[in-house]
């Protein structure tokens, strides 16, 4: 289960939606909850320096910036975000050969639709459950 506020929920499809027709992406930091839940307390939006609609990759100076920020916040990067501008909020073959961290929450944006959709995933070994997005505040 990810928890999450309606702000971060607001701001992560917002800086989605700016970002459009390219695909948006972004960190997420927080705090690991017992049984792999995790509470988002930061959001930390980056370039998508593939500049795609079918791809991303978070600049890695974004990378380093937000690690180093959660940190000072007692936090932890706890996972990713990024948009699909023309799928569903599920992960691509692509998104699941780089998940970069078996711990980490994956967060997709679908814009295909009026409605913005959002799901989130853990990605362990290519095996890819869906998990709850609870909106909490």
């Amino acid at each position: 289960m990810l928890l999450l506020s309606s702000a971060i929920l607001e701001a992560m499809v917002a800086h989605c939606l700016d970002s459009h027709p390219l695909e948006a992406c972004g960190l997420l930091s927080g705090m690991p909850v017992e049984g792999g839940q995790a509470e988002v307390r930061g959001l930390f939006p980056a370039e998508n320096v593939s500049a795609s609609a079918r791809l991303y990759e978070v600049e890695p100076r974004a990378l380093l910036e937000a690690d180093r920020q959660a940190e000072e916040s007692t936090q932890q990067l706890i996972g990713v975000y990024h948009s699909h501008t023309h799928t569903d909020a599920k992960p691509s073959p692509t998104d699941i050969r780089q998940a970069p961290d078996p711990g980490w929450h994956y967060v997709l944006v679908s814009l295909r639709d009026a409605q913005p959709s959002v799901r989130s995933w853990l990605i362990v070994d290519g095996k890819i459950t869906e998990e709850p997005v609870v909106l909490q505040w």
